[in-house]
């Protein structure tokens, strides 16, 4: 898949740009792709995905593009490390390149196949010697064809450990944690067999004999690994997919010697008496990430359909009513369409909450937690008031489901480790008891706390905004502001819309603040996550927040402020103050400067119904950069303070 003509030695080339390009000409000149433009468009598209650096000087790149005839990979050894490439490791400085040219058909298999045989290489010491020592191109080209040293099949082992890995994108690090597990039992003595969770599905799948084998078991997962109950009686230790790296043999030592705990009956991994915990704090964090990556494909269908409904309606001059009932009778079928399609994307919203809640309950409490965090998700969208008919309850939003979502786990993970059962009765506890006790505390917490705290607190901001009508304009513009951007689109943003839209009805106070809050924190938290290497020089946001901030950023232009609740289910404490004072100081700044919209449109195409449009977007921008620069400077902060730099 390369050949001496496609490979760079020894040049010196200062960005990692001025190398992607040069390796995309050696292709290009090669004849594998037919347009260097389209594929390089293709290669620097996946570069804002997610960092390509990875550890110890190496980069892959890679394309996925209609541009490339054959599958191909070019290669640079520099002359000179290439410092500024955004890398798994902060510290990486780049100085051996693989760019990898996949044509578009082949993007599943044959991608992700020399992707994972790459990184599995790269973390073969032999190997890399071989690369970094070649005197010529065609030294490293006979060293890039050398296999990774596989130890003798026959080899006697007296200890054997299984190993599951598991990475966000299932691609480079669920490979390279495989690869250093396995080099580093060879080296302890230690056979160590590994099953890989990755994009490509799970490959090399633990079968029950190796199993019953096993002496211990190695989850190196960032998120859940499927089939955990495979393991029950094992040992186990659970550590961070990028933790192998560093210290495989360690791990394998612990699984053996000190293990966390051991799989249990249950499904779930209850930790043995003395065994060290994982932080109560780390762990919800970890599972509020999974309902997040559970979350955002149900966001990002829902705002498309809305999204294309909205954009679809404008010819007609329907943006702003196209989701009234009358138009579903229209002799215009397109219209007709338009309004079912806006009307698909808000009940795909509202499935929003149920999945993220039921995630979040998973990954704490495993198959268990699934039924009672989907009821609690249920809840939090409002859904049983429609069932209840009280059609104008207001639902607890995203801080009910994350409050319900992390009771659901915690109560059935509870219920799982307590209730014991005879083998005759033992399928009882999973298809029946737990299910039964968990919804019914999750509706008892719901209907005791969750709802009323919430219902009262929303009925409390609604009499005190409406107590201020006569206060002056920032004061009052403050306050719509920040109702309308504390919990993105939830019942608190909906109260101060009524109430502001009343105001703009009866001409007392126009919607300039209103429409403002709405598209300044999901604009702000997408700028972030786009201009932040370029502000502090590293990424502060994981991969699945880039995607979220992709979104948010696109969903903000078109008025749908939900884009950005990840960012506020990951990090509540540190987005919600920051998306009040941006709010707050953008709709102020345009009030004071004399923007006026008396309209609800705030989305783009409403932009140029305001009074004063400069006044209004010098708000906007000031807004969206507060939020930007205040989440980078700060999660920036963070990660210095914890030794993430």
């Amino acid at each position: 898949m390369t050949s001496k003509e496609l490979i760079l030695f020894r040049e010196s080339l200062p960005t990692k740009e001025s190398v992607i390009e040069e390796l995309a000409e050696r292709l290009y000149q090669n004849g594998n792709i037919s347009s260097k433009k389209n594929f390089l468009d293709s290669v620097f598209e996946r570069e804002k995905v997610s960092p390509t650096g990875l550890e110890n000087g190496f980069a892959i790149p890679h394309g996925k593009s209609s541009a490339v005839k054959k599958a191909a990979f070019a290669v640079a050894r520099l002359q000179q490390p290439v410092e500024k490439w955004e890398s798994i490791d902060p510290n990486n400085k780049v100085q051996l390149v693989f760019l990898l040219a996949i044509p578009k058909a082949e993007e599943g298999s044959v991608h992700l196949q020399l992707l994972s045989e790459l990184s599995m290489r790269l973390m073969d010491g032999e190997f890399v010697s071989g690369l970094m020592e070649a005197k010529s191109p065609e030294q490293l080209l006979k060293a890039l064809d050398q296999g990774v040293r596989k130890e003798d099949e026959a080899a006697a082992y007296d200890k054997t450990v299984l190993a599951i890995t598991a990475c966000a994108t299932g691609i480079a690090h669920t490979y390279m944690a495989a690869e250093a597990l396995e080099k580093a039992g060879r080296e302890l003595g230690v056979r160590v067999i590994t099953e890989k969770q990755g994009a490509n599905g799970i490959e090399n799948q633990h079968d029950a004999e190796v199993i019953r084998q096993a002496d211990a078991v190695i989850f190196a997962t960032d998120i859940i690994a499927k089939g955990k109950e495979r393991f029950n009686g094992k040992p186990f230790v659970q550590t961070r997919v990028a933790d192998p790296l560093k210290n495989a043999k360690e791990i394998i030592q612990k699984a053996l010697q000190s293990p966390d705990g051991i799989v249990s009956e249950d499904q779930a991994a209850a930790a043995q008496s003395g065994s060290k915990k994982q932080g109560r704090l780390a762990e919800m964090g970890q599972a509020v990430m999974t309902g997040i990556s559970y979350m955002i494909p149900v966001l990002v269908a829902a705002g498309i359909m809305m999204g294309i409904a909205k954009i679809g309606a404008m010819p007609f001059d329907l943006v702003k009513v196209i989701s009234d009932p009358k138009y579903a009778e229209s002799a215009n079928e397109l219209i007709v369409i338009l309004h079912y399609l806006d009307a698909f994307g808000g009940l795909i919203m509202k499935f929003m909450y149920p999945v993220f809640a039921a995630f979040v309950a998973y990954a704490l409490a495993d198959r268990v937690g699934l039924v009672s965090g989907l009821i609690g998700g249920v809840f939090a969208g409002g859904l049983h008031f429609v069932f209840w008919g009280n059609p104008d309850g207001i639902p607890s939003g995203f801080l009910g489901a994350l409050v319900l979502g992390l009771a659901a786990g915690y109560i059935s993970k509870f219920l799982n480790n307590k209730i014991h059962l005879s083998k005759n009765f033992a399928a009882m506890k999973p298809m029946l008891l737990i299910p039964a006790i968990s919804v019914l505390c999750i509706f008892l917490l719901n209907f005791y706390i969750v709802d009323p705290v919430f219902g009262g607190l929303n009925t409390w901001l609604r009499e005190w905004i409406e107590s201020l009508k006569e206060s002056g304009d920032v004061l009052l513009a403050s306050i719509i502001a920040a109702a309308t951007a504390f919990d993105l689109g939830g019942p608190i943003n909906k109260a101060a819309g009524a109430i502001a839209i009343g105001l703009a009805a009866d001409q007392v106070y126009p919607l300039t603040a209103r429409v403002l809050a709405i598209v300044i924190p999901p604009i702000g938290l997408g700028l972030a996550t786009i201009i932040d290497k370029y502000v502090v020089g590293k990424r502060v946001f994981d991969a699945n927040l880039r995607v979220a901030g992709n979104t948010s950023l696109i969903l903000g232009f078109l008025a749908i402020s939900e884009g950005a609740i990840p960012f506020m289910l990951r990090n509540p404490l540190i987005v919600i103050p920051i998306n009040l004072i941006g709010a707050m100081l953008g709709s102020s700044l345009a009030v004071v400067l004399g923007a006026v919209q008396w309209y609800p449109l705030p989305a783009v195409w409403g932009w140029p119904l305001v009074e004063n449009l400069w006044a209004y977007l010098i708000g906007l921008a000031a807004g969206v950069l507060f939020i930007a620069f205040a989440n980078i400077f700060i999660r920036f902060s963070l990660m210095k303070r914890k030794g993430k730099l």
